[in-house]
């Protein structure tokens, strides 16, 4: 557990504001608010629960007033931690809000660390382990697609999901129990081909979901795009055209562009960091190459690229020399200035491109630009349709990958004619991987990681 003393910490982004929060949690959260917080004559007495009060914050030693504010009162078990919770909203100036906590601090609360409130939540049972994580990837949701799939996680899916797998093995688990506790019985107890199809099917839900994890992670983190190709093939107009605003200036000289510029865009719902680069050619000028070779980082660095041609013109050695190099990435071909007469071979051009698709654009006039965002977005993802029911964490793969493999541990042991005993072990260790997940199981180092990642007030 932890030491039940009372945190504070402000709840609002630092600087000017509306409004500022301060946030106060513990035993003594009650007797702070009544220390400081002072109302009308008229309107004294017991403040109730789960109501907003208007006062004034009152230093109790100068008996100076700082500022009029609203006070809730939030008392134990129906809080976000579990504990007495106090909220002051105050106005929001960065000297009231400090001033304010400042004086919370002197009656004797402790500064929170960051996400003490949320894991004094997991620690009191308000939320699970995976709920507790999902509030961070809500804060830090981009897209409203990434904030649709924390949402979903916040509110239990995938601990409900869990939950029921952790019931059907422990119905299984009951079955090699009772055949341990019988050992006396000259009949075998165990339906080892009945179990077999249970834990397979236990063993293909668990893959099903855990192949959702990369779909999850491009949406809660997005991914870096490259748009890459020789000089004067319009590289910055395209990267101008997608973004839908004139970022980067163009003109008809080659190499205008010597630096990375870098803007992120949301593809129905997919953040994406688009990274214009220089035109990679031979040159002789010495600031052209620098930018040269920051386009060549940038290509390495990235998760999927854009080559960009001039459609206008054929197909150069610079091109093909570019193309074979961009083999085994994920990418697409943008052909550009489709508003002029054509030149380029499209058949010589995709005996290159390989498996790579094309999309014919007219950067300049906007043509194309759209199916090019459409195709982008279903390269990434790997997918022309939303997934119901998605990881986006790490630690929550792994965990449900070890449970797996447990349990085809377990089928081949039941397959082998193993002793129930040694059955139960391998069973053993799947419940405990799935129990790790929503955090029934846990240890003080993983807390510790996970909650060290958010804000201070939260």
């Amino acid at each position: 557990m932890y030491t039940e003393d009372t945190i504070a910490a402000i709840a609002t982004p630092a600087g000017e504001g509306g409004i500022g929060v301060v946030r106060i949690s513990g035993p003594d959260a009650e007797r702070i608010a009544a220390a400081l917080f002072v109302r009308a004559p008229a309107e004294n007495g017991r403040l109730e629960s789960h109501m907003l009060y208007y006062g004034t914050i009152r230093d109790p030693k100068t008996d100076k007033n700082l500022d009029q504010v609203l006070l809730t009162i939030m008392r134990k078990p129906r809080s976000y931690t579990g504990e007495d919770v106090v909220e002051v909203h105050c106005h929001g100036g960065v000297f009231v809000v400090r001033r304010i906590l400042g004086l919370i601090l002197s009656e004797g609360a402790r500064h929170a660390e960051p996400g003490e409130f949320t894991k004094r939540a997991f620690l009191n049972g308000r939320v699970d382990l995976t709920q507790a994580e999902a509030v961070l990837d809500l804060i830090e949701a981009r897209t409203e697609k990434g904030a649709d799939v924390a949402l979903a996680q916040v509110k239990g899916e995938l601990s409900n999901w869990v939950g029921d797998l952790r019931e059907e093995l422990i119905d299984i688990f009951a079955q090699v129990e009772a055949a341990i506790d019988f050992p006396e019985e000259e009949i075998e107890l165990l339906d080892r081909p009945g179990l077999i199809s249970k834990i397979n099917g236990l063993r293909t839900k668990i893959r099903t979901i855990t192949d959702t994890y990369e779909w999850g992670r491009l949406i809660r983190e997005g991914v870096r795009v490259c748009i890459c190709g020789r000089p004067n093939v319009g590289k910055s107009s395209l990267f101008n055209a997608l973004l839908g605003a004139e970022r980067v200036i163009v003109t008809p000289t080659p190499g205008t562009t010597r630096d990375v510029i870098e803007e992120s865009i949301n593809l129905d719902g997919l953040p994406v960091v688009l990274w214009d680069t220089a035109g990679i050619r031979e040159t002789a000028d010495q600031v052209e190459r620098i930018g040269v070779n920051l386009s060549l980082q940038h290509f390495e660095k990235s998760e999927a690229i854009l080559v960009v041609l001039d459609g206008s013109v054929a197909l150069t050695d610079d091109d093909r020399v570019f193309l074979s190099s961009v083999e085994d990435k994920k990418g697409l071909i943008a052909i550009n200035k489709i508003d002029l007469e054509q030149a380029v071979d499209l058949t010589q051009l995709r005996q290159l491109a390989g498996d790579k698709k094309f999309i014919m654009v007219s950067a300049k006039h906007g043509q194309g630009v759209q199916e090019l965002k459409s195709s982008l977005r279903e390269l990434i993802l790997n997918a022309d349709s939303e997934l119901v029911f998605v990881l986006t964490n790490l630690r929550h793969k792994i965990a449900l990958q070890r449970g797996e493999q447990a349990l085809g541990e377990t089928v081949f042991a039941l397959s082998e004619m193993r002793p129930p005993e040694l059955v139960a072990v391998t069973l053993q260790q799947a419940r405990e991987r799935l129990e790790e997940v929503v955090g029934l199981i846990h240890s003080d180092d993983i807390l510790e990681l996970i909650f060290s990642k958010f804000c201070i007030g939260k």
